[in-house]
């Protein structure tokens, strides 16, 4: 046997023992079963911030979750950039619904960075009332027991909790590929290294620690990063802690989904929810430009073998959310690396 055909060879068995690695990992620690301990009102409160922009698919069933969770004591945070947007009915008539549940509409828009999600939770986190606070996008679905799940997680040497995305509820053919992305290989690889102890953040979900974040410099420290699930991995490490990944991973309902929308909200490996991507205006008049940046900040990072961004992109065509798309598996190697430096 020659040496090139040698090597592919041991490349290729080196890869599937990978593959078949991250599948048993996956399958290990999903069927887990959550050990939360008994409710009690010695459960620390907790302030649950959600960014909103716009309506979502399934945005009814997902913002009605946060008033019915099991949990002795928590506060609601919803957080609006503008006073005219569309979101804000829905948003008012559930706390009115729910006079029992503590919940508040905060609306403003903070600029600390170039993150419009970020700039939108800032007041959120600035008027959370507890030394536990939880960052949810707003098409997370939470179940019942969704803090418990959460608090489940913490280690004595945990900074942070996060939870990948899973994709449900999908109709149409690209809300079946991006399920396809989500549920797949980026979550398998996500235990994957979350096993190892190193896990990174994903800002669908993140619990905090209050006291852990002011001490980097606060809430507005997560602008260091373009995506502040980033900056959160890095802020943790940097304090000798770890992320964390909760056992059971959390719904993100989909509905229909286009072929464009798809490749933005998992553009070169982030997945993003639509705030991130959202102008001053609220409309996602600035999707391809990000995402194609994003593409190209992707593309010389396998090839230059580190993180650097794109000097310019141009805001014209479509086709960035497609390059995004065919570099979404690059993106996923790339976190992948880079969680294991």
């Amino acid at each position: 046997m020659t040496a090139p055909i040698l090597s592919a060879a041991i490349f290729l068995l080196t890869l599937t023992a990978v593959q078949i690695s991250s599948i048993t990992i996956a399958i290990v620690r999903l069927r887990r079963t959550v050990s939360t301990q008994p409710l009690s009102t010695q459960q620390p409160p907790v302030s649950l911030v959600r960014p909103l922009c716009g309506i979502d698919n399934y945005a009814a069933e997902t913002l009605q979750s946060t008033f019915e969770l099991d949990y002795p004591y928590y506060e609601i945070l919803f957080c609006v950039a503008r006073a005219d947007d569309t979101v804000l009915p829905l948003v008012k008539s559930l706390i009115a619904a729910h006079p029992g549940v503590a919940a508040r509409l905060l609306v403003g828009d903070d600029r600390v960075s170039a993150n419009p999600k970020l700039n939108n939770v800032v007041k959120g986190w600035r008027a959370a009332s507890h030394a536990w606070i939880i960052i949810a996008d707003s098409n997370v679905l939470m179940p019942r027991d969704y803090i418990q799940r959460l608090f489940a997680s913490w280690r004595a040497d945990t900074g942070l909790v996060a939870s990948p995305p899973i994709g449900s509820q999908p109709r149409g053919f690209w809300a079946e590929v991006e399920c396809a992305f989500l549920n797949t290989y980026q979550a398998r690889w996500q235990y994957m290294v979350d096993s190892f102890g190193r896990g990174f953040a994903q800002g669908k979900t993140m619990l905090w620690r209050r006291a852990e974040l002011e001490r980097a410099g606060g809430i507005e420290a997560l602008g260091s990063e373009v995506a502040e699930d980033a900056a959160a991995t890095k802020i943790v490490r940097s304090a000798g802690l770890k992320v964390r990944l909760v056992d059971r991973p959390l719904a993100q309902p989909l509905g229909h989904r286009s072929a464009n929308e798809v490749g933005i909200d998992n553009c070169a490996g982030h997945d993003y929810g639509a705030q991130v991507f959202s102008s001053i205006s609220c409309p996602r008049v600035s999707q391809a430009a990000y995402c194609q940046r994003s593409a190209l900040q992707s593309w010389r990072t396998l090839s230059a073998g580190r993180h650097r961004s794109a000097q310019s992109a141009s805001p014209q065509s479509g086709t960035a959310a497609r390059w995004c798309l065919l570099l979404r598996p690059a993106g996923a190697y790339r976190r992948f690396i880079r969680s294991m430096d």
